[in-house]
């Protein structure tokens, strides 16, 4: 189940791996997108530190780890074709990177998609 931070960030725990990417919503905002700096392979990161950058023809907008861990991943094709995010920002291409050692406790302070839908109308 994806979990949303107020940022516009979705995070999908699967056997104590976090996937980290941004929300549809925060995609259709950002308008098409043009370049993606994502963060370093094993570094180590808090809840709310920023995590990589995002430009478009629209804006410039920092990524922030909606939870903690270590990025063990990141999905090299964004670097290529950064596009794929409007396309497919919650899907399975779509994905920023992926962490371990993450902090579990993070996750209570994110919304569910539901609650994270209502923010967005608000």
């Amino acid at each position: 189940m994806k979990r949303y931070a107020k940022s516009h960030e979705w995070v999908e725990v699967v056997d104590n791996s976090a996937t980290v990417g941004i929300s549809k919503f925060a995609a259709e905002e950002l308008g098409d997108v043009t370049y993606l700096e994502m963060p370093e392979l094993g570094s180590e990161i808090k809840a709310g530190e920023m995590l990589g950058s995002i430009e478009s023809v629209k804006a410039a907008s920092d990524i922030f780890a909606p939870i903690g861990g270590t990025v063990i991943a990141v999905n090299e094709a964004l670097a290529t074709d950064p596009a794929i995010l409007n396309q497919s920002p919650e899907e399975e291409e779509g994905w920023i990177c992926r962490l371990e050692k993450i902090n579990a406790a993070d996750l209570a302070k994110l919304m569910s998609e539901a609650e994270y839908l209502e923010f967005v109308r608000k």
